[in-house]
């Protein structure tokens, strides 16, 4: 088959592994960085995978507007107290990922030789932390009860502990929404609110990690990617994020979250032993 055949099909599957996975709680990291490797080991290895990840994440980060146009307006009206709480919660991410980016990555490499970022076996552990952070918080709510606050009614101290939450998830296989909805449902949020201050929050994070990741695609040399299959991608990521959006509101009113774990528990232990057997 025709190498850019491959890069068709490849990045297609990329976009629709990160479409469900970027808002369902399971983790759109760890699929694509195993998924990758998957190729690498068994299919067509992808060029410029950062020059993908920014047309896959450019897609779903627009799925989420798209979704949420309607509260997205009200933040500069009635919902304007949401802002603040955003941007404090966007904080530990944000010195997360910068910190890591320009010291702690080089250090790790340097040390031993890989970066932990792009690795299938800590994404495989991180799903097991994943499923037992749903699990967590589906036990919360069978003892607490339901939450009745919505997100403008957060204290600041919560909308920080709800970022440090998503500050963890840079870690591959630790599902940022699952992280930042399981920690809303701690904080008191109805489950509907919990959703929505968690892909809130992602907006400036997932904007932020894109401008550092096209940052290093415009230093990286060489490649011959063409324009089509990101196209093409970035279309599938947008269009496949915007329904799962709408499917995890669904199943997370119907207190679903343990679905998630199970599959999650699952999977991890797969790619653990793919990973130490291979």
């Amino acid at each position: 088959m025709a190498p850019i055949v491959w890069e068709y099909l490849e990045i297609a599957l990329l976009a629709v592994i990160q479409g469900v996975t970027e808002f369902l709680p399971i983790s759109s990291s760890g699929h694509v960085i195993v998924l990758a490797a998957l190729f690498d080991r068994f299919g067509h290895p992808l060029d410029q995978k950062l020059t993908i990840n920014i047309a896959l994440h450019m897609g779903t980060l627009l799925a989420i507007v798209a979704f949420y146009r309607d509260r997205i307006v009200r933040l500069f009206g009635s919902d304007r107290r949401l802002i603040g709480l955003i941007l404090l919660g966007s904080v530990p991410a944000g010195l997360a990922g910068v910190s890591y980016k320009k010291f702690f990555g080089a250090w790790f490499v340097a040390r031993f030789g890989w970066d932990p970022l792009e690795e299938a076996l800590v994404a495989g552990i991180m799903f097991a932390v994943t499923g037992a952070l749903l699990m967590a918080a589906r036990r919360w709510e069978s003892r607490r009860g339901r939450g009745v606050i919505s997100g403008g009614e957060l204290t600041y101290r919560q909308a920080l502990w709800i970022g440090i939450f998503q500050a963890l998830a840079i870690l591959p296989g630790l599902s940022r929404s699952g992280s930042t909805i399981a920690a809303g449902l701690f904080c008191g949020l109805k489950r509907d609110e919990a959703a929505a201050f968690s892909f809130l929050l992602a907006l400036p994070a997932m904007a932020g990690a894109g401008l550092l990741e096209a940052w290093d695609a415009a230093k990286e040399s060489g490649g011959t990617l063409e324009a089509g299959p990101l196209i093409v991608g970035g279309v599938l990521a947008f269009v496949v994020g915007w329904a799962s959006l709408r499917w995890l509101i669904a199943w997370l009113e119907q207190g679903r979250l343990g679905w998630f774990a199970a599959y999650v528990f699952v999977l991890a232990p797969l790619v653990i032993a793919w990973r130490l057997l291979s």
